[in-house]
């Protein structure tokens, strides 16, 4: 058994500017002939309005075959290698200390805190849990020149930017792979048979079992709830995959509910949650699908909706980089809500034995 009784904090103060990033693409045949603007416009219009895209070939941030091209009507033939530069930004605040609740040569289980996103994406390239896990990895390898050859954990599965709590990385290949079947193995369960009332804690299916804390709004009068809503993907305005809601016609979703705590003054309250499938924002929908969204989501209300489907406002112009301005609609990564991941239960990627893991600190049997 090993107990880590003072929990170790990781991370360095983010740089001001990440490095930008390079998207690179190659003319198919079909688009021989075609004009930079046309290529762009139409291949990443989720990136960028037409002026948007304009401005960034005028900015010289477009190459092709490695030379600047700055006219919009350049012709394109097949094969060419497109790429798109994109400067240098300040990310969003965030905070960039982690907890260390467990490590080993394995797995390690960090404490992420609320606004701080995992893994790149949008507006945080730089910003997040995988960046400070690099960064460690290089300072404890600081001999090891480039960067690519020095091996660093990865997480194995995702919190949402505004949850707080237990997070698990792998540390090997071996690690990860059994980490993400656990996960996996945990969600197909949920859709290929119902689970039943009689389904309780960890069972020989399912190696891994993930317990959150939530505060939500109103009084739930039961003191265990099973939600079964499935969760599909609709459209949305300024999110250009989609949104995760509760649908009749989603992929099947388990949460099961347990009151802790009931604020009848404050009109809130304190539960526990147990997820046996992990669907996307699935907790925040689960609660809000049964009238109880959780205090503070800018996003999701009673029904397991978003609050407002109105298209967006704006002259539609484009942000200093050329790409959408910000949504003016709440999205997915906002925070504001309060939920922790408490408690995580799983086998060991490598010993196959139960291990147990506490917020804020961890114990392996």
């Amino acid at each position: 058994m090993r107990v880590i009784e003072r929990m170790e904090s990781i991370g360095v103060a983010w740089p001001d500017l990440n490095k930008g990033l390079t998207y690179t693409d190659t003319v198919p045949p079909s688009k021989s002939g075609s004009s930079l603007i046309d290529f762009y416009s139409k291949t990443h219009k989720t990136s960028a309005p037409l002026q948007g895209w304009v401005h960034r070939i005028h900015n010289g941030q477009i190459t092709i075959d490695g030379q600047i091209v700055t006219d919009p009507d350049e012709i394109l033939r097949g094969g060419l290698e497109l790429v798109y530069h994109r400067l240098p930004w300040r990310e969003p605040d965030a905070p960039f200390l982690l907890g260390v609740l467990y490590e080993d040569d394995d797995l390690i289980a960090l404490n992420k805190p609320s606004g701080l996103q995992v893994l790149p994406g949008g507006l945080f390239q730089q910003r997040t849990v995988l960046s400070q896990l690099q960064w460690r990895a290089w300072k404890r390898d600081s001999f090891l020149i480039l960067e690519a050859q020095v091996p660093h954990p990865v997480p194995v599965h995702r919190l949402g930017r505004g949850t707080s709590g237990i997070l698990l990385c792998a540390k090997t290949k071996l690690a990860k792979a059994r980490l993400a079947s656990y996960f996996a193995d945990g969600t197909s369960v949920v859709a290929n048979q119902r689970c039943t009332e009689n389904t309780k804690g960890p069972s020989s299916v399912r190696k891994i079992l993930k317990v959150y804390r939530a505060l939500v709004s109103g009084i739930i009068n039961e003191d265990e709830v099973v939600i079964e809503q499935p969760i599909g993907m609709m459209k949305y305005p300024g999110v250009a995959k989609g949104l995760y809601a509760a649908s009749v016609s989603g992929k099947p979703a388990l949460s099961k509910v347990g009151v802790l705590e009931r604020d009848f003054q404050g009109n809130q309250t304190l539960v526990q949650v147990e997820i046996q499938s992990g669907r996307p924002h699935q907790i925040r929908i689960h609660l809000s699908f049964i009238g109880h969204p959780l205090i503070g989501d800018p996003l999701f209300v009673a029904g397991g909706h978003p609050g407002s489907f109105d298209s967006e406002s704006g002259d539609g112009g484009h942000s200093q980089d050329g790409g959408y301005p910000r949504p003016t609609r709440p999205v997915p990564g906002d925070c504001g809500y309060y939920l922790h991941a408490h408690r995580v239960v799983l086998h060991h990627p490598t010993t196959n034995e139960w291990s147990k893991t506490v917020n804020p600190f961890l114990v392996l049997n």
